[in-house]
């Protein structure tokens, strides 16, 4: 049996699928320019730790579980500002970690609010949608989970682009974070 939560499950492995599809060509056209992953072997972990969190919503949260509309209001809109990353980075966005050595690093669009911005809505969508259901326990296992991988994946991050950083920003889509990946 099919409910609102496996429906929208569905919905966010599509979703996330195509996003794959730009971020693999993105990936692909930047490493032809030159650039390099850092973090390679780290990927699994995030891609596994986000299917995880899919796969727990469509199995683990009753088709039958009740709808908190404002929570998932709130996780809908948040995909607007996901959008506003993926834009801003336009042709860098990546999920994996791919650096451009000399290129400036982003520091417009929600880059101007925190460095990682794609990072806090990710925190926030694997917090959210599982409590839409009242699926509370899930929501807290899965966000705490995420944000120690997340934290990981940050760490290389900011390795990677740390002499970038150091020689100076400018502003817009530049070849910034090429490797703000920011997966989820």
């Amino acid at each position: 049996m099919f409910g609102i939560a496996q429906i929208i499950a569905l919905l966010l492995l599509l979703q996330r699928g195509l996003e794959e599809v730009y971020s693999a060509a993105n990936t692909k056209r930047l490493l032809a320019e030159g650039a390099r992953e850092a973090g390679a072997n780290y990927y699994p972990v995030v891609a596994t730790a986000h299917l995880a969190w899919i796969a727990g919503i469509f199995l683990l949260i009753s088709p039958n579980a009740t709808v908190y509309w404002p929570l998932l209001v709130l996780y809908i809109l948040l995909q607007g500002v996901r959008y506003w990353v993926i834009g801003t980075l336009g042709r860098y966005w990546t999920h994996r970690i791919i650096t451009l050595d000399g290129a400036p690093v982003v520091t417009e669009g929600p880059y101007r609010f925190t460095r990682h911005p794609n990072y806090a809505v990710t925190l926030a969508e694997t917090l959210l949608l599982p409590l839409a259901f009242g699926a509370w326990g899930f929501a807290l296992i899965m966000t705490a989970i995420w944000a120690a991988v997340i934290h990981y994946k940050i760490l290389l991050e900011d390795a990677a682009i740390a002499d970038r950083r150091a020689g100076g920003t400018a502003p817009g889509p530049t070849p910034g974070p090429a490797q703000k990946s920011e997966q989820h």
